[in-house]
């Protein structure tokens, strides 16, 4: 990976890709050059445009262009928010048949190009798509890493966080699985700093109770379904996540996120792309942090990973 460049490209300039290219340009220092590719050339071509008159009042001196698939032979990282928007009660599954087509005709010429750093991707229903990207290009499993939950688990610990009045930042739960319906917080394992969130709750005098827990886990899980039906699409978020991981890759931060990445043995599952805590730096994935789950959790689990494997086995690549 070329450290000292730190180039990243955008495939897909729609609401999330520019969310993600306008969070990267406003935390500075990420990334000194952003290439952005899309089927509209004179979208990416006005984005670019638009984004480089923001660069004086910004952090970074970042070179930011319209290109094309060659662009991506010299890049770190790829990041894959192109693909058809999700509708209004549409399920982030009813968009794989869609989405996967749209891969087959990214993946082709980024490998053509010479590509060899890291696949980032957030396109829905992500689990899959990554699987798609994986199978695709051929890389190794630890160079292609999706979005996964990511973003649910910030919403979690932001909504843990408003509960209990405490800074989210302190608040330790992932939400793991399928990012999707099936997705679910192991609640045994939400800490407040060094305290099980469990133990909290079964003290009578903190005024929590499980049930509000539950309650929090529900508006995680619809959260997007609520964003699209009042602004028919969800992106700032997204954006940002997409941002945070690029930076831990850039950084080689080795920091834990929940990202969708492949299992090998891991919770018992081979295989499969899905949402789980992972240890990202300069290479992509270092390790998978595997949770201590209950034979509860690992029943959702395992649902999770059923639900993700019956719909990667109707596409035909």
């Amino acid at each position: 990976m070329n450290t000292d460049k730190r180039k990243v490209v955008l495939i897909g300039t729609g609401m999330v890709g520019m969310s993600f290219a306008y969070a990267l340009v406003n935390q500075g220092s990420v990334c000194n050059e952003l290439v952005l590719i899309d089927i509209n050339k004179e979208r990416a071509n006005g984005e670019a445009m638009d984004l480089n008159h923001g660069l004086a009042f910004a952090k970074s001196n970042m070179k930011i262009y319209a290109g094309e698939y060659h662009d991506c032979k010299d890049a770190d990282i790829i990041v894959i928010a192109a693909g058809v928007a999700q509708k209004d009660g549409e399920t982030r599954l009813d968009l794989l048949q869609r989405n996967t087509e749209v891969f087959r005709s990214i993946i082709g010429p980024v490998i053509k190009s010479g590509f060899d750093g890291i696949f980032l991707v957030a396109t829905n229903p992500v689990d899959i798509m990554t699987r798609v990207t994986y199978e695709l290009s051929r890389f190794g499993a630890s160079r292609v890493i999706g979005t996964g939950t990511s973003l649910d688990s910030a919403r979690l610990r932001y909504l843990i966080g408003d509960y209990l009045t405490v800074d989210p930042r302190n608040i330790h739960a992932y939400v793991i699985g399928e990012h999707g319906d099936s997705e679910f917080v192991p609640f045994s394992q939400v800490m407040l700093a060094t305290k099980p969130i469990l133990k909290i709750i079964e003290d009578p005098r903190s005024g929590y109770s499980m049930d509000d827990m539950r309650s929090i886990e529900e508006q995680v899980r619809t959260a997007a379904y609520k964003i699209i039906k009042a602004k028919n699409a969800t992106y700032y978020g997204i954006g940002m996540a997409l941002a945070r991981i690029v930076k831990a890759i850039l950084g080689d931060e080795n920091s834990v996120l929940t990202v969708s990445v492949k299992l090998c043995g891991e919770y018992g599952e081979r295989n499969v792309f899905i949402g789980v805590p992972a240890i990202i730096g300069r290479n992509g994935v270092k390790e998978i942090v595997e949770l201590d789950l209950t034979e509860e959790e690992t029943t959702k689990f395992r649902n999770s990973v059923k639900i993700l494997n019956d719909s990667f086995d109707g596409i035909e690549l």
